[in-house]
């Protein structure tokens, strides 16, 4: 019987890709993802469309509303930026948002037995979250074996795997590739039109196209004519 092993999953290309490799391992995955009031409420859709298709067990959303807090632009009245990806941490950085959600990944996998936690973070082609360095991917999982009944009792040794850290998204996309990943099914724009179309111009949509361009194959989603001219 396969290891099970919860991955979190917004319905972007990196986390699909990432669901695909956990598969591909060997583990069953069964797949969270959170409605937090993010505005681009889109990728959640396209995850709620696609996990079980894309081979999760079962498909987990988690509701909590990090508005209320505010602080970033996907939570927030700020505008998203379309400048192109800087060296500062940019204000679309949600803050503590890995922390909160591998928390909930973390209390899940217990409840399941699992002590497998797939994320899709990367430290290369990235805006700069601090929540995607190894370092704190290392850390948390120090806490994760401190803080749990499982952990504590060494029934079981929790793990957070991060696959796609050291690729870069034109190597990440090549391997969704190898692995039958159809990105039509993935979204990751930050501020999508009323039509859900892709803007472009924002971080996630210029490493996405960053990355198809590497690769050498076309997105296959749509994007926001507008956004062209």
């Amino acid at each position: 019987m396969s290891k099970k092993v919860v991955v979190l999953y917004s319905g972007g290309l990196d986390s699909t890709t990432c669901l695909s490799i956990a598969r591909a391992e060997g583990f069953e995955p069964y797949a969270i993802s959170f409605a937090y009031g993010q505005r681009h409420k889109a990728e959640l859709e396209f995850a709620k469309a696609n996990a079980l298709p894309m081979g999760a067990a079962e498909h987990l959303v988690v509701e909590f509303d990090l508005r209320k807090m505010g602080g970033s632009a996907l939570t927030a009245e700020i505008a998203v930026p379309k400048e192109g990806v800087g060296s500062d941490i940019p204000v679309t950085y949600v803050p503590a948002r890995n922390t909160i959600f591998l928390s909930f990944a973390l209390g899940w996998a217990e409840v399941l037995g699992a002590f497998d936690i797939f994320i899709g973070v990367n430290a290369l082609d990235y805006s700069g979250y601090p929540d995607c360095r190894p370092a704190y991917i290392a850390a948390y999982e120090t806490m994760a074996n401190l803080a749990t009944k499982a952990g504590v009792e060494g029934t079981g040794r929790f793990k957070i795997h991060t696959p796609l850290i050291h690729l870069t998204k034109g190597e990440i996309i090549a391997r969704g590739l190898s692995l039958g990943v159809d990105y039509s099914c993935t979204h990751s724009c930050y501020d999508p039109s009323p039509e859900g179309l892709a803007c472009g111009l924002c971080d996630s949509c210029r490493l996405r196209l960053k990355g198809f361009a590497e690769a050498g194959v076309p997105d296959p989603v749509r994007y926001d004519v507008r956004s062209e001219e």
